[in-house]
């Protein structure tokens, strides 16, 4: 009773009118149009496998209604997907994370092109048709036009696949009525065989609103007023307020009183409004008042329950300028302190940092974002639930994860030792390197870089398997030779590959009598080394061994040796000849087989004398005195017995175990039928899928192999041809006795077994001692034959095998079929077995032992693990997060029992950005997936400034909201309400690395939002206006960046829609796109004269294919990696020479120009951000065209315009007839970012000079907005540079009174520059063409990425940059009068000026808008000039500032 009177009271004492709530809302739109939630949901099925997204496809046929709809969506993926993944969908769609895999559909469409007013149509060949009736008729006639294009993701119906038949491709709404006719048509047609039916989305447009970004208010400094008084004409937005009702003001939680007292919702608003601006919490805190501020945060964080401490963690760090006042209130426990600085040193984290481990993965949440997140989240849902269905739980389950099971190791070694090898010489031994030191220490000696130490061991073995006829062996015998006369360190064996035929004999096949030769020079005489190059040096280069060289020398050399004898076909020098291993020549390194590409003899020698310096390196952390190095080398892990490539290959395929047997899954239910042949203690599994048994299994059972056999027969089954394998399915059933039936299976394999059987002897005449007779007659007898049929089902319905074929299975992981001739000895059993157990199976073994389960139950549950494990795509490795102590300073949120849960840690400073983000992206995973989380607060202590300055919102929902009237909501915003109204704001987009967003609409000033100015709600609406395509390109011969080469990026019907230049830091490229297909090609031009691609990554098209096709159908950054060579006539041309080329005109937005000839134009550079600054900026161009009579082209940097400037920048250009385009880049994700507009912005004044300008502009001045100009600008562009690539003016020094300020003229700058002057930025004159030959760009790059690591350096980044590279890059100093400012120049000087800049003051800190008028008479004629302008717009266009921005151009251009 008492808090209503309280209550009342208060409300009685609030007078004032009830207003419009103020605020700040962002939103940001695709480019493309809406893709409804059901062909989003098709692609999200689609991604477990083409089969199911057909099966899906046909359970939805059509569809209606939007709340049911959505609900029926759910329900018809959930006979698909498990609850998980039903959660994981609703954060997808939610998050419209698959929309730009269904536009890629409908882009790819639009070049069809798509026939008039047609809901779905077939594309058959080219001809495209909206009937059914017409397929029959374009069928007969696509025979004759080529095949479409078809790409990796489009989805093709599981029909016959047969080839030589049509491709029919459908663009059609799954759902709607239209599909349903096509798809019944097309999907019997597939069936049959008769074409090949392909599915791409198709659908009508309508906008969306995206999610998955931050927004960012940053309070501005207003130490120099910079704000346009122009008035914005007031609009009013209902915004709804609930979200923020549930905080707490004062003690008053307003979302319980609202709720208890609805009749006061009015009142409570305004009470709520009045206390917090009662508190003005914006007052600037004391140094010593902030220090706590971290660790006040997490304890006020801990303090509360803790399904609430992840809402607060939010509102602190989101809302922390108004917030910091209340936090030095809070008390810190000296325990908690204590134990942050404690487990800050056992995890190794600095303060302040933050990190976010999922299942112990690391996610980088600069790179990451939640698209990528959501992919993690789908991808370790496949192993959670597996391991949870498997029965494993809680501890058990993160233990698995984070096994390391590297079951890919790229560079397995073979063992070499083996009798086979042929060593011609032996370091340890041999008396020639008796002088060596034998001592491994010796290793440890310092030497020049680049000597190899010569020591008497052999650390460096290279075998060489040659064929002695073929040509390239001549040159590495040779190679060989040349090594060990240098007597360098490198212990040299051969393998001679030949014939391994036995009639084959020395006299007619060269090889042959080669091998047969040398063994006998061994035997006999032990010359090998000599003997090498002798036989060899009788063969010209260019020319191949013969078999008369062979008998020729042998008589020769040693006349008195039996021909016949040593190569005759009865030869007694045969008895290694040695076969395998691939395509010669091959040669190992330390058992590593080196790459067929560095097989080159040229190339050899210096790859094995690097391979030799680097394994140096290793051996000195390994090795110590006393072991025999080779043996070492050869009991590494990577070590194996032998080489099969079938088992050692990278690309694995897996058994997935992980189903129940009741739900009629084939590989379940095969799993549990499944009968083994074990020793004790077997662990590892091998399942053999025969068609008919060769070759025995293995006598030599090792400790850790059950056998097992499936039935594959070639035929039907019957009861006459399946009598061995029901033999050995009756033993296997019946035996206790496990080495008799071993043996009697053995026995049943052999050759004459099968013919007693034929010949009419009964199976139990063929059982064998130990055996239980009477069951196995028993179980023979009634044995059915029905289980082999089901066996040969399940190896032509899961294995994929035609009946008959062979392969073997190894822990869930298929190898086969075998080809025909392929064979699967012992040798390659015990290989598989090595790799199996130590690659994962150990490891398995070990930890699902702790689990204590009955042997059997062991072994499979083993089999099944490793098959899970081993089949989940490798990440990078998992780290095991653990606190010593967590009570006052971990906040931990345990999981809903017996569900499949992740493990999420988070380590985070409440107080820091990536608290911001990572809190509401805590909040939103914890209600899409179960979670057991841990979040450390890892506060720093001893602040000394204010740890955020901005507050932020993260647009990210976990399902699709719907509103009160069952329509889906228009989408996710940003909402900023209860703002303090007194600091000045300005607004960032913080959106995923690929993204190219723009401000599209809004009325308000979003550089400089000042609350109190407003009434009512600032909205700003953004687009996504393009997504990314980066790419590194490289020169093949050169391996160096081909720098000025551009590339083209488009559609088939229009190929010139976006294009780019490769800069020279990392060969980096990139280009606007939208989801769809795309050409990447080099321009047309000197680039495409003198260049051609060779291979290229990441694309979509095969790595030679000449066009190079590039599909972007996600939110994801994509990267491409290209390489191209000089065509061969073209060597010595330089694409940045003299006569570049002078054609072809950038990429941009808006282009306002008539006839595209080289014709004299003055090209003038600026960028703009906030109202005054783009009003300056007019008045510059103004000021700019009332000065020259040569035509002008202003470029103007389009990332901060707003949009009213865009709107309005193309009337401006037809009132006084100049050129413009609108260039832009986005920020390099490898270039160190700053994040800070401002700097920004100063960034792109300087960094991207030589990639923002087509290579037609030769020369660009850059002229600051708030300049005026009163000479004519031809001057300048004119003016001889003398070989500098770009001329700045340097700062005056005429006014002596600001003397003081000159922060260059002492300090760093004074000794940096020397007697050079220090130049002001605001104007320049850039050479482009020497620009780049110079590589001043990459250079400039290189420098910022050096400095701007420290914080405290390149204060004025546009500025102190060039001047801190001028002994790198020259400065030509423009005379004085091109730029006069009066902060730093004298009264008189001013006559002369020929361009003014309006500098700040630091002494009077004067705003710009009285400065410019007072300073610049003619400044107020120009401003009153343009509003005129400005108003007549307005009124043609009646509202114009409502309506969307016209495009000033017809061209597709960004």
């Amino acid at each position: 009773m008492r808090n209503v009177i309280v209550l009342s009271l208060l409300l009685l004492n609030i007078h004032h009118v009830i207003s419009a709530p103020k605020g700040v809302t962002a939103s940001l739109k695709a480019k493309w149009s809406m893709t409804p939630f059901l062909l989003e949901t098709s692609e999200f099925i689609g991604e477990d496998g083409n089969e199911k997204f057909w099966q899906f496809v046909d359970t939805v046929k059509e569809l209606t209604s939007v709340r049911s709809y959505y609900n029926l969506i759910l329900k018809k993926a959930g006979q698909f997907l498990t609850d998980l993944q039903v959660n994981l969908l609703k954060f997808a769609l939610a998050l419209r994370s698959y929309s730009p895999a269904v536009h890629a559909s409908q882009q790819i469409a639009s070049d069809e092109p798509p026939p008039e007013a047609c809901p779905a149509f077939v594309s058959i060949h080219g001809q495209q048709s909206c009937s059914t009736k017409d397929i029959k008729k374009l069928l007969k006639a696509a025979a004759g036009r080529p095949n479409p294009y078809l790409f990796k993701n489009d989805h093709t119906y599981p029909g016959v696949s047969k080839t030589g038949v049509p491709v029919v491709i459908l663009y059609a709404e799954i759902g709607t009525k239209k599909f349903t006719s096509f798809h019944k048509v097309l999907s019997e047609k597939a069936g049959e065989g008769t074409l090949i039916y392909v599915l791409r989305h198709f659908v009508a447009p309508q906008n969306m609103l995206l999610s998955g970004y931050g927004v960012e208010l940053a309070i501005k400094s207003t130490e120099y007023k910079a704000v346009d008084d122009t008035k914005v004409k007031g609009q009013f937005t209902v915004i709804n307020a609930e979200d923020d009702n549930n905080d707490e003001v004062h003690g008053f939680i307003f979302g319980t009183l609202k709720k208890s007292h609805p009749e006061l919702q009015e009142q409570l608003v305004e009470l709520r409004k009045h206390l917090l601006e009662s508190t003005d919490d914006m007052v600037p805190l004391k140094v010593w008042e902030m220090q706590d501020l971290s660790v006040q945060a997490a304890a006020r964080i801990m303090s509360v329950p803790k399904f609430d401490a992840l809402k607060l963690m939010q509102d602190l760090s989101q809302n922390f300028p108004s917030k910091a006042r209340s936090l030095t209130r809070v008390a810190v426990k000296q325990e908690m302190r204590k134990e942050i600085e404690e487990n800050q040193k056992t995890i190794g984290v600095h303060p302040g940092d933050g990190e976010l481990f999922i299942n112990g993965l690391h996610i980088d949440l600069d790179i990451h974002n939640p698209f990528s997140i959501l992919e993690i989240l789908r991808g370790e849902a496949r192993v959670l639930e597996g391991l949870h269905n498997l029965g494993i739980k809680g501890e058990h389950q993160g233990k698995l994860l984070r096994l390391p099971v590297n079951a890919v190791d790229d560079s397995y070694a073979l063992d070499i030792r083996h009798p086979a090898i042929m060593w011609i010489n032996d370091i340890e031994n041999d008396p020639v390197y008796r002088s060596w030191p034998t001592g491994v220490q010796e290793l440890l000696r310092a030497t020049f870089p680049g000597v190899i130490r010569q020591i008497r061991r052999n650390f460096f073995n290279l075998v060489l398997f040659l064929d002695p006829i073929r040509e390239e062996s001549v040159e590495l015998v040779k190679l060989a030779e040349l090594f060990y006369k240098h007597k360098i360190p490198l212990r040299i064996g051969f393998v001679f590959v030949v014939n391994t035929k036995d009639e084959i004999d020395g006299f007619s096949d060269a090889g042959v009598g080669f091998y047969r030769l040398l063994n006998y020079i061994a035997d006999e005489y032990d010359l090998s080394q000599a003997l090498m190059s002798m036989l060899y040096n009788k063969v010209d280069a260019g020319k191949t061994l013969s078999a008369d060289t062979i008998s020729a020398y042998l008589k020769r050399k040693f006349p008195k040796a039996n021909a016949e004898r040593i190569l005759g076909v009865e030869s007694e020098y045969d008895d290694k000849r040695k076969s395998g291993l691939g395509a010669l020549p091959l040669a190992l390194f330390n058992g590593v087989p080196l790459s067929p590409d560095e097989m080159d003899p040229d190339e050899l020698e210096t790859i094995i004398l690097q391979r030799i310096m680097d394994t140096t390196t290793a051996f000195q952390r390994a090795v110590t005195d006393g072991l025999d190095v080779v043996d070492y080398l050869m009991e590494q892990a990577n070590v194996v017995p032998r080489m099969n490539p079938l088992i050692l290959s990278t690309d694995r395929k897996y058994l997935d175990f992980t189903a129940h047997p009741g739900d009629l899954d084939k590989t379940a239910v095969m799993a549990k039928r499944m009968k083994y042949f074990t020793n004790s203690g077997k662990k590892s599994l091998i399942i053999l899928c025969l068609g008919f048994l060769i070759n025995p299994i293995s006598d030599e059972y090792t400790p850790f192999l059950r056998v097992g056999v499936i039935d594959n027969p070639s035929g039907k089954p019957s009861e006459d041809n399946t009598v061995l394998y029901r033999a050995i399915w009756a033993s296997l059933l019946t035996q206790k006795n496990n080495k008799a039936a071993a043996e009697f299976v053995q026995k049943l394999l052999k050759e004459e077994s099968s013919q007693l059987l034929q010949q009419g002897t009964k199976m139990k005449d063929l059982l064998i001692q130990g055996m239980d007779r009477d069951s196995f007659e028993k179980k023979f007898n009634t044995l059915e034959v029905d289980f082999i049929r089901s066996q040969q089902l399940f190896c032509r319905d899961v294995l994929k095998l035609s009946p008959g074929h062979q392969a073997v299975i190894s822990n869930g992981r298929i190898l086969g079929p075998f080809e025909e001739q392929e064979e699967f000895t012992v040798e390659d059993f015990h290989l598989l077995e090595k790799i199996t157990l130590s690659s994962s199976a150990e490891k398995v073994k070990a930890k699902v032992k702790l689990m204590g389960m009955k042997p059997k139950q062991t072994s499979d549950l083993v089999m099944k693990v490793d098959a899970l494990l081993t089949a989940a795509p490798k990440g990078e490795v998992r780290r095991d997060v653990h606190f010593i102590k967590d009570s006052h300073s971990v906040l931990h949120l345990s999981p809903r029992e017996n569900e499949v849960f992740y493990d999420v840690v988070a380590i985070v400073d409440p107080l820091t950005r990536e608290a911001q983000k990572m809190s509401p992206l805590l909040i939103v995973l914890s209600q899409v997936v179960n979670v057991r989380l841990q979040v450390f607060m890892n506060c720093r202590a001893k602040l000394s400034e204010m740890p955020l300055k901005s507050f932020y919102r993260f647009v990210l929902e976990s399902d699709v909201n719907f509103l009160a009237n069952d329509t889906v909501s228009p989408g996710p915003v940003a909402r900023f309400m209860e703002l303090p109204e007194s600091p000045l704001l300005t607004l960032n987009m913080i959106t995923p690395e690929s993204w190219m967003v723009q401000a599209v609409r809004s009325p308000h000033d979003l550089d400089n939002i000042h609350l109190q100015e407003v009434s009512g709600v600032v909205t700003a609406e953004y687009e996504l206006e393009h997504l990314l395509l980066e790419g590194h390109c490289f020169d093949l011969s050169t391996g160096q960046p081909p720098r000025g080469l551009q590339f083209t990026l488009g559609m088939s019907r229009d190929p010139l829609m976006y294009d780019t230049i490769v800069m020279a830091n990392l060969g980096y490229f990139q280009l606007k796109a939208n989801p769809g297909a795309w050409i990447l090609r080099l321009r047309k031009g000197r680039s495409e004269d003198i260049y051609q691609i060779l291979t290229h990554d990441g694309t979509d098209s095969p790595a030679d294919a000449g066009d190079v096709i590039v599909v972007l159908n996600s939110f994801h950054s994509k990267i491409i990696k290209v390489r191209v060579q000089k065509k061969a006539e073209k060597i010595n041309e330089d694409l940045l020479s003299e006569n570049s080329e002078s054609k072809g005109l950038w990429d941009s937005i808006a282009r306002y120009d008539g006839e595209k000839k080289k014709e004299d134009v003055l090209n003038i550079f600026s960028v703009a951000s906030g109202h005054l600054y783009e009003r300056f900026l007019r008045i510059m161009m103004l000021s700019v065209l009332r000065h020259t009579k040569t035509p002008v082209k202003f470029w103007f940097l389009k990332n901060y315009l707003s949009p009213s400037f865009k709107e309005t920048i193309s009337h401006m250009a037809e009132s006084y007839g100049f050129q413009f385009e609108l260039v832009q880049y986005k920020w390099p994700r490898w270039l160190h970012q700053q994040t800070e507009k401002q700097r920004i912005i100063w960034g792109y004044k300087i960094l991207f000079l030589d990639v923002l300008f087509p290579l037609a502009v030769d020369k660009i001045i850059f002229v600051d907005a708030d300049q005026i100009v009163r000479a004519d600008l031809k001057d300048l562009r004119d003016f001889e540079l003398e070989g500098a690539p770009y001329g700045y003016t340097p700062f005056c020094d005429s006014r002596r009174e600001m003397e003081g300020y000159r922060f260059w003229k002492t300090g760093y700058w004074a000794s940096h520059l020397g007697h050079r002057r220090y130049h002001i930025s605001a104007l320049y004159v850039v050479d482009l063409k020497k620009f780049r030959k110079i590589a001043a760009g990459d250079r400039l790059r290189g420098q910022y990425q050096a400095l701007s690591q420290d914080p405290n350096s390149l204060s004025n980044l546009d500025q102190d940059l060039p001047n801190n590279m001028i002994h790198q890059v020259a400065i030509k100093s423009l005379p004085q009068e091109w730029l006069w400012c009066e902060t730093w120049c004298d009264d008189t000087s001013k006559v002369t000026a020929k361009t003014i800049d309006l500098c700040n003051n630091p002494k009077t800190k004067e705003p710009k808008l009285t400065a410019a008028a007072r300073i610049v008479p003619e400044w107020v004629e120009y401003d009153n000039e343009i509003k005129q302008l400005l108003s007549r717009v307005q009124k043609q266009e009646g509202t114009a500032t409502q309506k969307q921005i016209p495009s000033p151009s017809q061209h597709k251009k960004g």
